[in-house]
This record gives structure tokens, sequence and C-alpha cells, in this order.
């Protein structure tokens, strides 16, 4: 693994913004006063004529995003994801989704791994909050390298969008050449003995777990499943029938979030076993992220045991 290829997946959505604000003049980006840690910062110090900080007032922010949107502007909303999702969430269904405005939000600091901020800060409902909103394409990258794709997807969709980013720098598992495309999900690598979906960073440590598996001589399909709406129903019912049973991992509440949108495929096509590794009715702690992920089932090693139970049983 190159060193250049550990970084916040945040750094993605920064790059993009960059690219974005030379390439496309209708681009606009909004901040609720968390600029440096969002990344929004560089395209502000390079187009500060197209980049509004409204301070901390995410409502309002939606809102001013809303009427840009009618101009004709593409305005990229940029806040933790925990702040944007929640308090906004009003503006959100009612002005932005209700009209289908093109709005794009950008919750960072996904997960537990936020780390030491703890639970107040740390987005673990975001995708369930997003994804039942009519009209909203949800999306959550696995890296730097998809989180920079899918801005540069999002910014030519038209309609609302939920861009779910993260805060600590995690190993790429993709690359610039890989292939991306919104509503289709990515095969990582494939195996004979389980398929295991996943969707954002946490898929860096699901693939240290894959490598303890192969040691116990269990080869898992590994499917990267970056956009939860609209989900690849298609992908989902090839490796249920494949398989027969699947297995999800995610850094999100188990209500709501991937696991429970491809049991709510395999539910009306293909009824088949879905194993959710997530988090389970309750909040986030404050601690390091490497130990909160351990203390909530989602290291590699705990994945690693979790697989093999599933496999074995």
């Amino acid at each position: 693994m190159k060193t250049q290829d550990i970084k916040p997946i945040r750094d993605g959505y920064g790059n993009a913004l960059l690219k974005l604000g030379e390439t496309n003049p209708n681009v606009l980006v909004l901040d609720a006063d968390l600029s440096t840690s969002t990344r929004t910062n560089w395209f502000a110090e390079k187009f500060p004529e197209r980049f509004i900080d409204v301070g901390i007032a995410e409502q309002n922010m939606v809102d001013i995003a809303a009427g840009l949107s009618l101009e004709g502007k593409i305005p990229f909303v940029t806040t933790y994801g925990v702040f944007v999702c929640g308090r906004a969430f009003d503006q959100l269904r009612n002005t932005v989704c209700y009209s289908q405005l093109n709005v794009k939000i950008v919750g960072s600091h996904g997960g537990i791994s936020v780390g030491p901020d703890g639970g107040s800060h740390q987005a673990i409902e975001d995708i369930a909050l997003m994804r039942i909103l009519p009209s909203m394409t949800v999306v959550v990258p696995c890296d730097h390298f998809q989180a920079y794709k899918a801005t540069m997807k999002l910014a030519e969709l038209k309609g609302p969008a939920y861009l779910r980013l993260a805060r600590e720098a995690t190993a790429a598992i993709t690359d610039e050449d890989s292939d991306f495309e919104i509503g289709k999900a990515q095969i990582i690598t494939e195996g004979d003995d389980c398929a295991i979906f996943f969707a954002g960073t946490i898929g860096a440590e699901l693939m240290k777990a894959v490598k303890l598996l192969h040691f116990k001589n269990i080869f898992p399909t590994i499917i990267n499943m970056h956009t939860i709406k609209p989900i690849d129903k298609e992908c989902i019912i090839k490796y249920a029938k494949k398989f027969g049973k699947l297995m999800t991992v995610e850094e999100h509440l188990q209500a709501g979030g991937l696991g429970s949108a491809i049991a709510e495929v395999l539910a009306e096509e293909y009824p088949a076993k879905v194993k959710m590794l997530a988090i389970y009715d309750r909040f986030g702690e404050s601690g390091q992220p490497d130990v909160l992920l351990d203390a909530f089932g989602l290291s590699a090693e705990r994945i690693c045991e979790k697989v093999e139970e599933f496999v074995r049983e």
C-alpha cells in the first residue's frame, strides 16, 4: 500500500470541488463553520466569490442552497452529517426533496470512527434519514479516490443527493482507474464461500479481515455497495441466489442502513438470510477510532470472527 493511498476520504471531496470550480461555473459551495474539517476551505481559498460560510445555521444553509438551485446553480451543502441530516431534516424534506431541487448534501464525519468527538458528533443514523426521503440519491464512497469520482458524478446528476464521508485517514481499496457508476455495485474480490456487502470507509477494515480469513481458508466475495439509493437490486439477487445468504458490514445503525436496504430487496425479490454487522440500538462513544471499532464489533478481528461463524453455521 502506497503512503499516498492512505488519506481521509474527505480529501477526495475537497479535490473534486477544486476541479468542479475550474470546470463548472455553476457549482457553489456552502459550509456551516466547519470548512477546515470538511475540506471546503480549499474551494473557498481558490473561489471565494462562490463560497458561502453561513455559520452554525444548518437549516438556513439548506434553504439558501435551495434558492440558489432555483437560479440554475449547483450548490454543495457541507457540514457534519449528524448536523445537516438531523437539524435540517425539515428543510431537506419540505424544501429540497419535495420540490426535487438540485441540491447536493455532503455529510462528513460519518460513523463511530470519528473517534474522540463522541456520540454527539458521530453520524450513525444519517443513511436511514436520507434514504427514506423521496427523490434523494444516497452515495457512500469507500475511499478518497471514490469520493472524488462520486462528487464529480453528483455534480452531473439532476436532483437532490446525499454524499456521506468520514473523518479518519483510511487505506484506499480502489484507485484512479476503478470504475464508478451511481447505482451500480462494485465487485472488489470474487470468492466461493460467501458474499459480503459493505458501504463506506469500513471497507478498509473489511479488507484487513479478508486477509485474516484467507489464513482460515475462507474466501469471500466482497461487494462495495457505494450507492444505497438507488440500490443495485440485480447484484443483490445474483449473490443471494449463489450463496443462499448474505452478510453486510457498515458503520451505521442496523436500523435503516445498508443491511436494511438489502433485506428490503430480498424480502420482495428472493427471500434469503441477511446477517448484518452494524451498530445495534446504541449511540457512539468517545474514544480512539480503532478502539471504538473493536468495541462495536467492527474491527478486522471481530469481522473475521463473525464471517467465520457465518460460513461455518
